[in-house]
């Protein structure tokens, strides 16, 4: 289970040149359309248009095809270039279907994601994420009116000229830690999980709070254990619905005692060989909690401090 550091988690990576300044250009929608080209990807609500046969991949539909010539420019959103080709989000309200091609239908992500080639489940991360962000931001926060989106559908402006207010994507930072005492890893579950799963302690930033600070209080609120040595390890996009997970590594003393607290219906310190042997099923193997457990899985255990 062994994973090279420098590679990215999934649905991260660079499948997308996001190329941020062609959002700037007042005729981006036009460019678009006479640009025999450009691929157009269909999202509805949440889920996205995709084909299941013979094997999933995100359905790209030409600028020719209905629901795309139905298309508002409100309902347009430059993603960037996939694969040397400029990409479109249509997004659809749910009467929109119209005649989709023969074999495609909407899917969720989360059902779908490791099915995909993974550069398309990274597409369609970025996709869902901005998807729902748009969708939660209809109307100004400040005076309620109207939102207009500008540069290539990822700002939304008050449409009061009084207000202007600008909104952006929303990300939620969240704290994902692999926590050990060097020869044991201590490993939490929820009573939502399958039956026997066990995966790392995970939690919310706070305004005001460092990274930090909050792999400190997660762990100490869902389990008791006071951590040290803190680690960065790497970050995961997790649009489930707008969280950005990440990683740590953290040390503690020798079989600290655990006081299961917060969201959590158990916590329990596992050895190598506990684990390698199924004492605690692991969480799916795309999530940054799976690279975390192998990665430490696959280390030697550390000097003590």
């Amino acid at each position: 289970m062994d994973h090279d550091r420098e590679s990215p988690n999934f649905f991260a990576g660079p499948y997308v040149d996001r190329q941020s300044e062609a959002r700037e250009a007042p005729d981006w929608r036009a460019t678009a359309a006479a640009d025999p080209t450009t691929l157009y990807v269909l999202s509805r609500g949440t889920t996205q248009l995709v084909h299941t046969d013979p094997a999933p991949r995100i359905a790209f539909l030409k600028g020719d095809r209905a629901p795309v010539l139905a298309a508002s420019e409100h309902q347009l959103v430059l993603l960037g270039w996939f694969r040397g080709k400029r990409c479109v989000l249509v997004e659809l309200d749910d009467a929109d279907a119209g005649a989709l091609p023969v074999g495609t239908r909407f899917e969720e992500l989360r059902v779908m994601a490791t099915l995909l080639p993974i550069a398309e489940a990274g597409l369609l991360a970025y996709v869902r994420g901005i998807s729902i962000w748009r969708s939660q931001h209809r109307f100004c926060g400040n005076c309620g009116a109207h939102l207009v989106p500008e540069r290539g559908g990822h700002v939304l402006r008050c449409s009061s000229a009084a207000c202007a207010q600008e909104s952006f994507p929303r990300m939620d930072p969240a704290i994902i830690v692999m926590v050990s005492d060097g020869e044991r890893a201590l490993l939490g579950r929820q009573a939502s999980w399958p039956a026997g799963r066990y995966s790392t302690i995970a939690g919310f930033v706070e305004p005001g709070e460092s990274l930090e600070d909050a792999v400190v209080r997660e762990v100490a609120e869902e389990t008791g254990v006071a951590v040290h040595g803190i680690r960065y390890h790497s970050s995961q996009p997790w649009p489930f619905p707008a969280s950005l997970m990440v990683g740590f590594q953290a040390r503690c003393a020798p079989l600290a005692p655990i006081h299961v607290g917060g969201e959590l219906e158990d916590a329990r310190w596992f050895t190598r060989a506990e684990i390698n042997a199924g004492a605690a099923g692991l969480p799916p193997n795309h999530s940054i909690s799976y690279r975390l457990i192998a990665d430490w899985l696959a280390a030697a255990a550390p000097a003590p401090d």
